[in-house]
């Protein structure tokens, strides 16, 4: 663990890889001091946003003891239809060796995990249990992916919330909206957030 300065009013906190990064940020959440203000995850670092003194914060950040996943710490199950017909479809059992129908059941099969967001408003960062599916990005990125596409790229799974350039492998579409500033919070995928997949 790294802890660097971001500001006045935050710390980033580095860690190893995935999997150490979701295994604090789940510690941080179940008792977080008084004075922070928010919690932050991305692939290898928690943002830690706080109101107050800096030093009581730095010193929780260094008492976290990481927390092992459970069933219990999973929060909302999101159920998501997906027409599987991507464009990359072909070219994603080309690279696990699979066939397509073996590459949409896998997709089908496990059960995915928002890990972070980023990239747009209401792109979750989608791991799974299934490591057969991943695949590097696209050599060459789309200039437009449409809104609803669903991705694979390195260990995740994704959706385009709006339409926008990208470099993930295509493998189907979903009409379900992932971000709508009327609804309260305007993410459907959110941080701990369980996905399952189903056929539209």
């Amino acid at each position: 663990m790294r802890i660097l300065s971001a500001g006045e009013s935050a710390v980033l906190v580095e860690f190893d890889g995935l999997d150490a990064t979701l295994a604090y940020y789940r510690a941080m959440l179940v008792d977080p001091p008084v004075g922070v203000v928010d919690l932050v995850p991305a692939a290898r670092t928690v943002l830690v946003l706080f109101d107050g003194l800096r030093q009581p914060i730095l010193d929780w950040i260094s008492a976290v003891t990481p927390s092992v996943s459970t069933d219990e710490d999973h929060g909302e199950t999101v159920v998501i239809a997906v027409v599987y017909d991507g464009e990359d479809l072909d070219d994603v059992a080309r690279l696990t060796g699979l066939s397509t129908t073996e590459v949409v059941a896998a997709h089908l099969d496990q059960t995915w995990t928002v890990a972070f967001g980023g990239f747009a408003p209401g792109f979750g960062y989608l791991v799974g249990t299934d490591t057969r599916l991943h695949v590097p990005r696209r050599t060459s990125p789309r200039t437009t992916v449409p809104i609803g596409s669903v991705g694979l790229a390195g260990e995740f799974s994704g959706i385009y919330p709006r339409s926008s350039p990208g470099g993930w492998q295509l493998i189907g579409r979903t009409d379900t909206p992932l971000w709508n500033l009327d609804r309260d919070p305007p993410a459907l995928l959110r941080p701990g957030t369980t996905v399952r997949f189903e056929r539209a």
